[in-house]
């Protein structure tokens, strides 16, 4: 993701709004990055400069809404999404009459979802990058519907993808019927910049107000529904959590694997997430939050060219897209494997395009596209000049070098010399988590 402004959701369908917004919209040349929903003509007249907020024409004939989240992002815990929502529309409430509710079952004012490019709007998502989230006025045919984009690094309270807070709460001004407003640092501003604390401006307060009234005297503050109520599916993962995680300074890992740009280290059921070299809060975390039915311990883990991750256990296969499991388990035969288990995958080169198996002293080339091995007869490890026999995990950085970790250590393959770099190997802990590096010591 770029920093600077980025657009916050695409062009709302037209008959939303008047023909002429788009054509004016299309006329101007190109312009920075911004949200795609047109703008009114009340931001184009300058007999409207003195009241900045505008509105789409709709408004809830109730203050009391309801709201549902249907699918969550992969990268973030369900329970923060959910605050993360709470937040998001607490921040309207504080300042008019509206109160909302979470709900877990059947229609809601508000519904919430994580999609993926065509989703049954007419308005699809475009991947990484670019598009973020739109958002239905009230009194439109789909009123109260806001999709974000599943494709998108969803963060919250950081600058490193997308933050959740800002765009869900400027989509959420969009559900009560504002539009975009030319005023500077305003929430409906149609330009994204990470911005906290996440606050309204004047602007934005006049222009809520303006619909749905001032506060009620001395409101009672209610705590968000985050958690299932009894008796009704969420769909939710509660999976009983050992008391106590491993301390990533002293265990070896099962799997190590780079995901969405992101590297995350398995160790048993638990996972360790690092973007940009530094550990995100919230981890370690069980791999069945981001992953649901992922069998524990996994052996090996690998994300092909397409974003496919594909899971090893024994003698089976899984591969989810995302979080959403799409095949599995599978046997490790119908991929031309014989034997119980793979101990490591590798995923070779700046396409993604070579894939490589490890068991023992023994590797295979392996093709995605084809779901197979180019022969089912291995090659010598050895090939790896400096590699050790029996890895535990592999995977290549973003600057096309390989990782081969054998316990608590792992070595660094250099792809131009086609070795192993000298001074290796080395610790994982101080290197990766930042543990402290235990002294030498002579016996």
């Amino acid at each position: 993701m770029r920093r600077g402004p980025k657009p916050w959701h695409e062009t709302l369908p037209n008959r939303l709004v008047p023909a002429t917004q788009e054509s004016s919209r299309l006329a101007s040349g190109p312009r920075p990055p911004r949200c795609g929903v047109p703008d009114p003509p009340e931001m184009l007249s300058a007999r409207n400069r003195q009241k900045r907020f505008v509105l789409s024409g709709g408004r809830w004939d109730k203050t009391d809404l309801t709201y549902r989240i249907l699918r969550f992002p992969w990268q973030l815990v369900r329970e923060q999404v959910r605050q993360t929502v709470a937040e998001a529309l607490q921040v309207w409430s504080t300042v008019t009459p509206l109160t909302f509710t979470e709900v877990h079952e059947g229609r809601a004012d508000i519904m919430i979802d994580f999609t993926r490019y065509w989703h049954g709007d007419n308005l699809p998502f475009d991947g990484p990058g670019g598009i973020l989230a739109h958002a239905f006025f009230p009194k439109t045919h789909r009123e109260g519907d806001v999709h974000f984009d599943y494709d998108e690094t969803w963060t919250v309270g950081d600058n490193q993808g997308t933050d959740l807070l800002q765009v869900a709460a400027h989509e959420f001004g969009h559900v009560l019927g504002l539009q975009h407003t030319t005023a500077a640092k305003a929430l409906m501003s149609p330009f994204y910049t990470f911005r906290y604390p996440l606050s309204l401006s004047p602007d934005d307060q006049r222009g809520i107000q303006h619909l749905y009234g001032r506060p009620r005297a001395a409101p009672a503050p209610s705590a968000p529904a985050l958690g299932p109520r009894a008796g009704v599916d969420t769909n939710e993962i509660a999976p009983l959590e050992p008391a106590t995680p491993p301390d990533a300074c002293e265990t070896s890992f099962d799997a190590v694997s780079t995901i969405r740009g992101e590297l995350f280290f398995f160790q048993g059921p638990f996972v360790w997430r690092l973007r940009g070299g530094r550990l995100q809060p919230g981890y370690p975390a069980l791999a069945s939050r981001h992953w649901q039915g992922l069998p524990s311990p996994v052996d090996a883990v690998f994300e092909d060219a397409r974003g496919h991750i594909w899971f090893f256990q024994g003698a089976q296969y899984w591969v989810y897209d995302g979080e959403r499991q799409v095949l599995g388990p599978g046997p490790l035969l119908t991929l031309g494997l014989a034997g119980s288990r793979v101990h490591a995958a590798l995923v070779w080169g700046p396409e993604k395009n070579k894939v490589y198996f490890f068991r023992g002293e023994y590797y295979w080339r392996f093709q995605p596209s084809s779901s197979r091995v180019d022969s089912p007869v291995p090659r010598r490890a050895t090939d790896w000049r400096g590699v050790p026999a029996e890895i535990d995990a592999a995977f290549q950085d973003a600057d096309g070098y390989a990782y081969f970790l054998r316990g608590r250590l792992y070595w660094k393959f250099d792809p131009v010399k086609v070795k192993t770099l000298e001074g290796f190997p080395r610790l994982v802990g101080p290197d990766f988590f930042g543990c402290v590096e235990p002294a030498n010591t002579f016996h």
